[in-house]
């Protein structure tokens, strides 16, 4: 037996094992043990918000609804719309919505949401500006309980809870999908509840305008450049879990891939952009965010490590029962395609080939990233 080989192969296992399952459980451990306590009250202050749309006519007065349907509704002194290079009618959309607090801004030519957040975060009138997207519904309490956390002059950023809702039609992959953001968001409590988030949730989250810093206008993941430069300079990104924001989930993987392949794509640009978070003297949170967010970069090419190394040790025990265990999740993983396939559901396939599709995109985002392939704009899955 080679011991380079069984080395690499319990090496890939353990990192693995750690990224997947240790992490989580220690970020648990350490929020447990060791909690931030930060102040909360109600936010009695004037509240901006601001939306980023392209081509979004078909939503944005269900949103604006979403929004002015808000609990806190009368501290709102403005909704700001950008139009970013818009074909549609979007403009005449919000121009004719009967509030006069909402305010167009369009933009000509397509730029990317970090270019008009550069642009307009700093003229927002209020102290506190809630961010959020064009699809999602807020409930009536989201606004004001992520302003509640602003009440800590130390919270820099406080992120909402994006809660999945499944239609009669939801499919195997939809299922697996929620299952992992599920996780995530357990994750996400667990750092919050310890230290900070390294990123908050791009389709609502709030910042406080006076700190705020422009962000490169290529940048990918606004909702992760914007907290991660706030934490570095000693501000708190918070998970708040009763601002929740309504979505569905992807009905299938390759609609999902596209989402998530532009994600990972992003941290890769992250890292090229700002090597110092990999510094634990430059990042306060830098266990979090190798743990949480680079580690993950490179699971494919552990998951191939312990598949090929276990391959070549097959004969020596106990490392045939072992093949045998990855065989059986492969399989597992095929079975879940089948249903989604053929549309019905499946918990466990459908976890582990979101697993299974969470490392074939993150190839492809690498892909990306080697041609230099970072568009600060997003396409929408069909």
């Amino acid at each position: 037996m080679n011991p380079w080989i069984v080395s690499l192969f319990w090496l890939s296992v353990i990192l693995l094992g750690y990224t997947f399952i240790g992490y989580p459980l220690m970020i648990w451990a350490a929020g447990w043990f060791k909690r931030t306590r930060l102040d909360r009250e109600a936010w009695n202050k004037p509240i901006s918000v601001l939306l980023v749309a392209h081509n979004e006519a078909s939503r944005l007065a269900r949103k604006l609804d979403s929004i002015f349907a808000a609990d806190c509704q009368s501290q709102i002194c403005e909704v700001i719309v950008a139009s970013d290079g818009s074909t549609d009618d979007t403009a005449t959309v919000v121009e004719a919505y009967p509030d006069d607090r909402v305010r167009l801004v369009a933009f000509p030519e397509r730029r990317g949401k970090p270019a008009c957040l550069n642009e307009l975060i700093p003229q927002c009138a209020a102290e506190v500006i809630v961010l959020t997207d064009a699809r999602q519904e807020l409930d009536p309490a989201a606004i004001g309980k992520l302003c509640e956390s602003f009440a800590d002059v130390r919270v820099g950023v406080a992120s909402g809870e994006l809660v999945f809702r499944y239609p009669d039609t939801t499919s195997a992959a939809a299922r697996g999908i929620g299952a992992y953001w599920r996780y995530e968001k357990f994750i996400r409590k667990c750092e919050s509840r310890f230290r900070s988030v390294p990123g908050a949730t791009g389709a609502f989250y709030a910042i406080r305008r006076n700190i705020f810093q422009p962000i490169p206008a290529e940048t990918i993941l606004d909702d992760v450049a914007i907290p991660l430069r706030l934490v570095a300079r000693g501000y708190h990104c918070t998970f708040d879990s009763e601002a929740v924001a309504y979505d569905e989930p992807s009905q299938t993987h390759e609609q999902e891939s596209i989402r998530k392949r532009r994600t990972i794509a992003g941290c890769l640009q992250l890292i090229q952009q700002s090597p110092e978070w990999l510094n634990p003297r430059a990042n306060p949170i830098w266990w979090e965010f190798v743990s949480h967010k680079v580690l993950r970069l490179v699971s494919p090419w552990l998951v191939v490590t312990a598949l090929l190394t276990n391959a070549l040790l097959v004969r020596y025990d106990p490392y045939f029962y072992l093949m045998a265990l990855q065989g059986t999740l492969c399989l597992l993983a095929a079975l879940g395609w089948h249903y989604q396939r053929t549309g019905h559901a499946s918990r466990i396939g459908g976890a582990l080939l979101m697993f299974a599709a969470l490392n074939v995109t993150t190839v492809t985002a690498w892909w990306d990233a080697i041609r230099g392939r970072f568009s600060p704009t997003w396409q929408r899955a069909a």
